[in-house]
């Protein structure tokens, strides 16, 4: 089956993409913004851009209203953020903050997620995250502004919590990691059966 993507509506081409590029790391990304209000929503379109200086990605798929999304407005007024790794754990008060609530509303309350203070920034950290990320605001470039384009975040990494338990002295234990990916549709993957292969 071939698919010509100028044959397909936005909503065609978003379930093949989601659908076949998987399983996708997740961003779970705090923001707080200049009211005050803690913001916390996960995003699948986002990995590693540079080491050396690091750098983060993730991409926001523009909603069909066309205004930006909480962590992408709070980003640009304050500059600053927190990207949270997803463990099984915390699995499903992530996908509670998926829900579509009004700016003045906070995902910690509403999902009930446990925080505390973050090292660097002043966005909220999730309190039994195993790894966290604390970023600045690079770049924002949008690559289209129409309903269900992507706007790529670019953000600075300043400093990394890594919970003493997934930490072996060297690394980080991905067998004690334990990170969840994203899958199409309403599916996630867990990281439960892992393969080691050397590399030639």
């Amino acid at each position: 089956m071939i698919f010509e993507t100028s044959n397909l509506d936005a909503n065609e081409i978003y379930r093949l993409l989601v659908g076949g590029i998987t399983p996708r790391p997740i961003a779970w990304i705090s923001t707080l913004s200049v009211d005050g209000v803690a913001n916390i929503a996960p995003y699948s379109f986002f990995n590693v851009a540079s080491c050396n200086p690091p750098i983060l990605w993730y991409s926001q798929v523009n909603p069909k209203h066309g205004q930006d999304k909480d962590t992408l407005r709070n980003l640009i007024e304050t500059k600053q953020c927190a990207v949270h790794i997803v463990n099984s754990q915390l699995l499903e008060k992530m996908n509670l903050s998926c829900a579509l609530l009004a700016a003045e509303q906070s995902e910690f309350e509403f999902a009930q997620i446990e925080s505390e203070s973050s090292h660097t920034v002043a966005a909220l950290a999730v309190k039994h995250a195993p790894i966290r990320y604390e970023c600045h605001l690079r770049e924002v470039i949008q690559l289209s502004s129409l309903p269900s384009g992507g706007t790529v975040v670019l953000l600075d990494v300043k400093s990394i919590y890594v919970d003493d338990h997934v930490w072996d002295g060297q690394m980080i234990d991905q067998q004690r990691l334990d990170s969840v990916g994203k899958m199409g549709g309403d599916f996630y993957s867990l990281s439960t059966d892992l393969h080691k292969l050397s590399r030639p």
